[in-house]
C-alpha cells in the first residue's frame, strides 16, 4: 500500500501503512515527533480492515497531528515581529511591537516590555530583532528572579531537611536543562522555566531541593519526590513534552 489519505472534518492526514509480522492481529498508529503517521498493520491485513482500524481513531489522530504542527510552527526561529507567540507562566501571549513615540520620551518613558491586555508589548526605539530579544530576556530575567525566589521559600516548608537559611538561586540560560544542584548548595536554574505552567515550575525547584539532600537519582531520592511532591511523574511528562517550544529563544 502507498501513502493513504484520511479526511476527518476539515483535517487532512497522510499517513503510511507499514505490514509486519509477529503483531498479534492488531493495527497500531504512531505519530513521530515530525509529523509524520505510520501504520503498523499485520501481514494478513487487508487495505480496508486498515482504513477501518484508522477511521476509528480519526479523532485521536488529528488532535495529535495538529498539536505537533503547532509545535513545529512555534519552533521556527523567532523574528520579534508583532503577531509572533512568545509563552509566560504557561499561556501564550501574542508580541506587540510599539515604537516609542514623542510624547513617551516627554512622560520619561524608558524601554521595556509589558504584559498587558493579553499580550507582550514591547516599547521600543529600534525595532532591530536583537534588541528585541534583548529586551524580552531581560523581562523574563527579572520575573524569573523574583518568582524562582518567592516558590522556593514556600516550597522549602515541605522539605524539613532545609533549615535556616535558604539556598542561594542563581540563574543561568541553559539550552537542554531545567536547573542543577552545585556541591556547595546552590540551586541554578534555567530563566527558560518561568514560561512553563506554576505546577512545572515547582516540580523543578523540589527537584533541586531533594538534591540537596540526596545528591544522586538514587532510590531514596526518587522516594523523597515521591513524599514531596505525589504524581511529579505528569507533571515532567508535561514538561518535557513543552521543553522544545519552551526552550527556543
Amino acid at each position: 500500500m502507498g501513502p493513504q489519505t484520511l479526511r476527518y472534518g476539515d483535517a487532512t492526514v497522510t499517513y503510511d501503512v507499514s505490514k509486519r509480522s509477529g503483531i498479534d492481529g492488531k493495527v497500531s498508529i504512531h505519530v513521530h515527533p515530525d509529523g509524520k503517521v505510520v501504520v503498523d498493520a499485520p501481514e494478513d491485513a487487508g487495505p480496508e480492515e486498515v482504513r477501518a482500524a484508522v477511521r476509528k481513531r480519526a479523532r485521536w489522530l488529528v488532535g495529535h497531528v495538529e498539536k505537533v504542527r503547532d509545535r513545529q510552527r512555534d519552533l521556527q526561529p523567532r523574528t520579534y515581529v508583532s503577531g509572533e507567540s512568545h509563552f509566560y507562566l504557561g499561556r501564550r501571549y501574542l508580541l506587540k511591537i510599539l515604537s516609542m513615540t514623542a510624547a513617551d520620551r516627554q512622560a520619561g518613558t524608558k524601554p521595556g516590555v509589558k504584559l498587558i491586555r493579553g499580550q507582550l508589548q514591547v516599547i521600543t526605539i529600534s525595532r532591530d530583532s536583537n534588541v528585541l530579544k534583548k529586551l524580552l530576556r531581560h523581562w523574563y530575567r527579572e520575573h524569573a528572579r523574583k518568582l524562582f525566589e518567592r516558590r522556593l521559600q514556600e516550597l522549602a516548608s515541605s522539605t524539613p531537611w532545609i533549615r535556616g537559611q535558604l539556598p542561594p538561586v542563581k540563574l543561568l540560560t541553559m539550552k537542554k536543562h531545567w536547573g542543577s544542584c552545585s556541591p556547595s548548595g546552590s540551586i541554578v536554574l534555567n530563566p527558560h522555566l518561568v514560561k512553563a505552567p506554576r505546577n512545572c515550575i515547582d516540580y523543578v525547584i523540589l527537584h533541586e531541593l531533594c538534591h540537596l539532600k540526596e545528591h544522586n537519582h538514587s532510590q531514596q531520592f526518587w522516594r523523597l519526590m515521591d513524599r514531596v511532591m505525589p504524581g511529579w511523574r505528569n507533571v515532567k511528562r508535561e514538561l518535557d513534552d513543552r521543553a522544545e517550544i519552551l526552550l527556543n529563544d
